[in-house]
């Protein structure tokens, strides 16, 4: 089968060398010359504007869109569609809310355009261990493309699966990744107790490595945690400022609205936040109103650093 990639960032050129490799032809596309003459490299055929996917592209048609989430994906979606001829199919690969899925599969169904999208999970390292993927879509459409879908997951039958009708897909890696949150968060909280009983003189890189084998808390996770202590301990080079994706909020308001408890993805997702900011004002204020109460000692700030 062949399939057009739009967007050859680290993950979208992963995905088409897999699929490459898998036996399939891709038409490459991306706004980064380089990008696209990379993909040439491994044998995919380049396009260097929408016409030009379309034109090299036969009929019916599958585009895969690899792009960050928000306003780049809308304009990219939009942009092709009007490309595009009844019974092809756009599927977007890429963190989009699930609302946003649902009101773009209504809105290319009056184009007689499919929509297929795919909660893709994997990161930098699904060339070599594979993609997994929750999607969402028409179960027939969805179908038609099972050998790109084959191709990407760890294995054909393993770690990919049709969640249900548009907007599914999204929403299933959604929560996937407000999961990651709370484990990120439990992995970094129990390390840091550890690293702080000092008496122990404890080896950090050590201590996720036994857990590694055997342990009811082995993942793939703790896989690269330990990996990340083995390369620098202290992680020195790393500033405690943690960016998200948006889909861990996405997650929490989810919960909100579903009258659902989420205390452990709620939490992690706050501790981000806060990470970004090197003086809380909340914290300030704390120390601020015991002096007020309680005459209790307040650390002041040096204005002359």
């Amino acid at each position: 089968m062949e399939l057009a990639m739009i967007g050859l960032g680290k993950m979208g050129s992963n995905m088409a060398l897999r699929l490459l490799r898998g036996g399939h032809r891709v038409v490459a596309f991306d706004i980064n010359e380089p990008a696209i003459q990379a993909a040439e490299s491994e044998g995919a055929v380049g396009a260097r504007t929408m016409k030009e996917i379309i034109e090299k592209t036969a009929a019916p048609r599958s585009v895969w869109v690899m792009v960050p989430s928000g306003e780049i994906t809308e304009e990219t979606i939009h942009s092709i569609a009007d490309l595009l001829s009844p019974g092809d199919t756009l599927i977007d690969g890429g963190n989009s809310n699930y609302k946003d899925s649902q009101r773009r599969e209504n809105i290319l169904a009056e184009q007689s355009l499919n929509f297929i999208d795919v909660g893709t999970s994997g990161g930098i390292w699904g060339l070599t261990e594979g993609y997994s993927m929750m999607v969402g879509g028409d179960e027939e459409v969805v179908d038609r493309h099972r050998s790109i879908f084959e191709t990407l997951a760890p294995a054909p039958e393993k770690g990919w699966g049709y969640v249900g009708p548009s907007g599914a897909g999204h929403f299933t890696k959604m929560i996937h990744n407000g999961i990651e949150y709370g484990l990120m968060q439990a992995y970094a909280e129990g390390l840091e107790i550890l690293k702080a009983k000092t008496e122990f003189d404890l080896d950090l890189h050590q201590v996720t490595e036994i857990w590694r084998y055997g342990s009811v808390i082995r993942s793939w996770l703790l896989d690269l945690a330990a990996r990340a202590l083995a390369e620098d301990e202290d992680l020195s080079d790393v500033k405690a400022w943690v960016s998200d994706s948006g889909e861990g909020r996405w997650t929490v308001f989810e919960a909100i609205d579903l009258d659902v408890s989420a205390p452990v993805i709620t939490a992690a997702l706050q501790r981000r936040l806060r990470s970004r900011d090197p003086e809380p004002f909340s914290d300030k204020m704390l120390a601020a109103l015991r002096f007020q109460f309680g005459g209790h000692a307040v650390k002041r700030a040096d204005h002359d650093r």
